[in-house]
């Protein structure tokens, strides 16, 4: 039987601060979530100023990098390359800004994080991603 590492309450509030500290250190106003390996919802916060949409978006995007295990960027460029077909798969958003949690090479969780330009998701969702390799 194979074992792995899952998302505690504490590793969660871990990801959440580094990711905020990367958003409200660029004053950037974002929603950001953190799913389990199954992409169900552990945590959500929407950062002052965020449009409520924002908050729908982050998850979604964490869901679709979860079951994915990977980053959603890759679903966007496989829709922007032309297969515009994926469009229609179940559950997933291609919007970049969804990223893995992962520890010893498992995926365990995902952060989504929606409010600004796509690039800029992405970077605080890899803060909040990374932020556990040093433990």
């Amino acid at each position: 039987m194979k074992t792995k590492a899952i998302l505690s309450q504490t590793e969660v509030s871990q990801i959440l601060a580094a990711a905020r500290a990367e958003a409200q250190k660029n004053n950037w106003a974002v929603s950001i979530a953190v799913v389990d390996d199954g992409g169900h919802p552990l945590a959500l916060e929407r950062l002052d100023g965020c449009a409520p949409i924002g908050a729908y978006i982050a998850t979604e995007k964490a869901r679709t990098s979860a079951l994915g295990r990977r980053e959603s960027k890759g679903y966007e460029d496989m829709v922007n390359g032309g297969r515009s077909a994926f469009l229609s798969a179940p559950l997933l958003t291609s919007l970049e800004g969804g990223v893995p949690v992962i520890v010893d090479g498992q995926v365990i969780g995902a952060v989504g994080v929606s409010g600004v330009k796509a690039d800029q998701d992405a970077q605080i969702a890899k803060a909040g991603a990374e932020s556990l390799n040093g433990k």
